[in-house]
């Protein structure tokens, strides 16, 4: 014996089993909640729309009160032996049921609904009865009792991974990274590291496509896999002028005038498809795309014929892959269907000689448009949204079309700009963005509607 107890024993036959049952997976328990509970209260409060039950709910004080005891009434066994003949155990029935008066019965307080499928895997793993790797005990000691607790957590636990990130109305702008960001310092490529802390002393604030573009492909691979390169070197603005851009720390482009040609433009696209290929499809165009690169990059006779077949890997990735241009603007040519760019990129000479002006500025940083006025941005992205639907239209557009353009806008661009008086709810509204008027946008949904039947109807043919 495993004890090593010395003894005869005997064995018996005390039944026969005629048939057994196998189960394949775990069965399929049902669970009924505590109705008393207050997740259950509000559950049957929107259920029967109860509106004053609703309003007085309250998120209830959280306690470490885990397990909490049996009332007699409902009496279970706390552990299996209570259900044992006692002269199964080996122990005496009266030192067995004195321990068991002693034992005080509880239950799990915890409150956590099981989910409607318990595991995914039908098959148990081997697990040989011995805790799980990833968990590690937790101390802590509670301040107004000074009880020390202990709890298993999870070291593998995902880390969040993103930059700093500040509103508008923020006064102060992030010196540093996240702690979490920080500790996984180490970890990272600091050759990388050191690139974006040199591509940000050369210029403070970039999109990601621009700052993506001036790296290797083998680089952008690894920024985009850890996670933690860009969070290190910058933060990013939620709202305003200068929405979702990469800003180095400690710059604040609210006080500093020239950060004005890094203001960033978006306008909608209403026929660019919201539909993305497949994960297989697109792992495939990457290998392709990744492959031609590397045949470029050795030009050796052999790889001559290889980028000989350029118009064989699909276009969207070679343009990811070898066009490093797409952030910029010089209204002849597009490479994308978004219009996202910042004024620093715009190349087209009469937009740039607009956006170099420094005679309609504004004294302080505006919310919507940054340091320039509000006559003048919009003239801006009203001669840089014209020439960007241009082109994606088939023709690019000359400047006295856009001059006209300007004149015949010019009373209700400043109408638009007089009703202004509202100020807009952050993550609720299209600063920096160029929104179309609600006619203007119906009538490019309708006529991205007619394009896309019109392909459907060639395609079928």
């Amino acid at each position: 014996m495993d004890d090593g107890a010395i003894g005869e024993y005997t064995t018996e036959v005390i039944g026969v089993i005629p048939k057994t049952a196998r189960f394949r997976s775990m069965v399929d328990y049902q669970y009924q909640p505590d109705m008393n509970d207050p997740v259950a209260k509000l559950r049957v409060a929107m259920d029967n729309m109860d509106v004053d039950a609703l309003l007085s709910y309250a998120i209830p004080e959280e306690k470490a009160d885990y397990t909490v005891p049996v009332e007699s009434s409902s009496r279970m066994a706390p552990n299996m032996d209570m259900e044992l003949d006692p002269e199964l155990t080996g122990i005496p029935i009266s030192q067995y049921r004195a321990e068991n008066r002693a034992t005080v019965a509880v239950r799990s307080n915890l409150r956590l609904y099981p989910p409607p499928l318990f595991s995914r895997q039908t098959i148990p793993q081997a697990y040989n009865f011995r805790p799980n790797s990833a968990s590690m005990i937790s101390t802590s000691i509670d301040e107004e009792t000074g009880e020390e607790k202990k709890r298993y957590i999870n070291r593998m636990r995902w880390k969040g991974y993103g930059p700093a990130s500040i509103m508008f109305s923020d006064a102060v702008v992030p010196d540093k990274p996240p702690q979490v960001v920080e500790e996984g310092r180490n970890l990272i490529d600091k050759a990388i590291l050191k690139k974006l802390e040199d591509l940000f002393d050369q210029r403070p604030v970039w999109t990601r496509m621009s700052l993506l573009n001036q790296l290797a492909p083998n680089e952008t691979r690894e920024i985009l896999n850890s996670k933690a390169l860009l969070p290190l070197v910058c933060y990013v603005f939620q709202d305003g002028p200068w929405r979702d851009t990469l800003v180095r720390f400690c710059f604040d482009p609210r006080k500093d005038r020239s950060a004005r040609f890094y203001q960033r433009l978006y306008f909608r696209n209403a026929n660019h498809p919201i539909a993305r290929p497949s994960v297989i499809t697109r792992r495939q165009d990457r290998s392709a795309a990744n492959t031609q690169i590397r045949a470029m990059e050795e030009g050796t006779e052999k790889d001559a014929d290889r980028r000989r077949d350029y118009q064989s890997v699909p276009r969207y990735s070679i343009d990811q892959a070898l066009n490093r241009r797409s952030h910029l603007f010089d209204g002849q040519s597009i490479t994308k269907e978004t219009a996202a760019f910042q004024l620093c990129d715009i190349t087209d000479p009469m937009l740039k000689e607009m956006i170099d002006d420094p005679d309609d500025l504004r004294e302080e940083c505006d919310e919507r448009d940054g340091w320039y006025s509000s006559h003048a941005f919009e003239r801006i992205k009203t001669v840089l949204r014209h020439k960007f639907f241009s082109l994606l239209e088939g023709h690019p557009a000359s400047d006295e079309e856009c001059r006209a353009l300007l004149l015949n806008n010019n009373g209700s661009a400043k109408t638009t700009i007089a009703n202004r008086t509202h100020r807009p709810r952050a993550g609720k509204h299209n600063m920096a963005k160029g929104a179309l008027r609600p006619e203007d946008a119906a009538a490019m949904r309708l006529r991205a509607t007619l394009d896309r039947n019109a392909k459907t109807l060639q395609g079928l043919r």
